[in-house]
């Protein structure tokens, strides 16, 4: 069964787009919009239009927060499974300059409150599902259980380690099969468990050998995948599991794409890839990244976050 069951978090998200981002002290002038987003409702929203059946596990308040979440799950078909929380729903203050970068502040919320039994609970009534994807905007206990539930019942595990502020234990990184940061939450992964100082900026440039050995640190007996933006990513497979794949380590690059807005594009890459490993499992490891590439590029297309994620026709 092509089933992914998305652990994390919901967020009403408002949206400024500005022609700067705003410095200290500054007062700008932008225009206004509020959607839904939230690491882990982006990431089911992405990996239900790319065609799997998606079952989204959260926590939400009692408001309209958690009324536009069910609605929405409703409206695209995804399996939603919530904790009703007496904190006020997720949301996040996001900035958007003429050049499609952001900077976002997020309040937690409900999201802080989501109980490692609630999620263990949940994806036992689920039954079977191919792969298990969180993040790190909900307690730490919870994703571990998330984790630890989904590899034990024969699941693909992916933990996108984002974002870069919150902390992974060791523990934890090793739950999950696939590790999935950008450059910006690699490099503070580094500098916490492996000990290197590596300016995010510099990751795409290091060579091959290099990033693979640094990979291997970090990830022990993890697939790492490294999302370089514009600069397309970098796979590392640890020595025995190449998942198809004929090399330990690759890069792919990046289509081009008419970006308007890059808020969400992580999110686009990880629904899709957990969307393409539970669609297609025979499949090079390769073909899956490819597939979670192009379709992270077409969501920097539109503006928004989960609303953004582009609905696939197999959907």
């Amino acid at each position: 069964m092509a089933r992914v069951a998305v652990v994390g978090s919901f967020n009403v998200d408002h949206v400024w787009r500005v022609a700067a981002l705003p410095q200290a002290g500054a007062t700008l002038g932008g225009d206004y919009a509020s959607g839904p987003g939230g690491k882990g409702f982006n990431q089911a929203m992405a990996a239900r239009r790319a065609g799997a059946e998606a079952c989204f596990v959260c926590a939400l308040g009692g408001d309209l927060g958690a009324q536009l979440a069910r609605a929405l799950c409703t409206a695209d078909g995804i399996d939603l499974r919530d904790a009703e929380s007496a904190a006020p729903t997720g949301t996040a203050g996001i900035f958007v300059d003429a050049s499609g970068r952001n900077c976002i502040v997020v309040g937690a919320g409900a999201n802080a409150t989501l109980d490692a039994g609630f999620v263990a609970a949940s994806l036992e009534a689920l039954g079977a599902v191919s792969v298990v994807l969180a993040q790190l905007e909900s307690p730490a206990d919870a994703i571990a259980r998330a984790l630890t539930h989904g590899r034990a019942r024969g699941a693909t595990t992916i933990l996108n380690p984002a974002p870069a502020n919150a902390t992974a234990s060791g523990a934890l990184l090793e739950l999950a099969d696939i590790l999935t940061p950008n450059e910006t939450e690699f490099a503070a992964l580094l500098g916490r468990h492996v000990g290197e100082r590596i300016e995010a900026d510099a990751v795409s440039s290091l060579d091959q050998g290099r990033l693979h050995a640094l990979c291997r640190q970090l990830g022990h007996g993890s697939s790492v995948v490294v999302t370089m933006g514009a600069s397309g990513c970098f796979v590392s497979h640890p020595d025995g599991n190449l998942r198809g794949d004929e090399a330990a380590c690759y890069r792919i690059s990046a289509d081009a794409a008419n970006a308007v807005d890059t808020t969400g594009a992580g999110d686009a890459f990880n629904g899709a890839l957990a969307a393409s490993l539970a669609l297609r499992p025979r499949q090079p490891f390769a073909e899956h990244i490819r597939f979670a590439t192009r379709y992270a590029g077409l969501s920097t297309e539109c503006e928004g976050a989960a609303l953004a994620m582009p609905r696939l026709p197999t959907a």
